[in-house]
């Protein structure tokens, strides 16, 4: 259910490091509970978050809800694309659905998300 290699928030946000540049998402299971995404507010490039704060919402046809920053760093890139098609959210959340990389202050905070089969155990309740 939840792939591999990635890391995942209990708020259902999924990291994908590379180096010090995290890609950062909403799970599967995120944009399942939402339904169809029609609309994605993201930071501008530079802003600087601390883990756990808010960067953005996603707006659905059935509520809107707010994204958390799973690590701590400065935005590098936005994934622009969804502007006009907030539906790659629901299409394809871990490829074209990302929604922001950053900058890693500290990598470690890596280690305090979950593996996908914590994550997949979280969902299972």
């Amino acid at each position: 259910m939840a792939p591999a290699g990635l890391k995942y928030s209990k708020d259902h946000e999924w990291v994908k490091a590379d180096g010090k540049i995290a890609t950062v998402g909403i799970t599967a299971y995120a944009q399942d509970q939402l339904g169809d995404v029609v609309f994605v507010e993201l930071p501008q490039v530079g802003t600087v978050f601390a883990a756990g704060k808010d960067f953005g919402v996603v707006e659905s046809v059935k509520t809107v809800s707010t994204l958390y920053c799973p690590v701590s760093g400065k935005v590098v890139e936005i994934n622009s694309a969804l502007e006009g098609t907030p539906d790659k959210v629901n299409s394809s959340p871990y490829e074209e659905g990302w929604m922001i990389k950053i900058e890693m202050d500290n990598p470690a905070e890596l280690d305090k998300l979950l593996d996908e089969k914590q994550y997949t155990d979280l969902l299972k309740g």
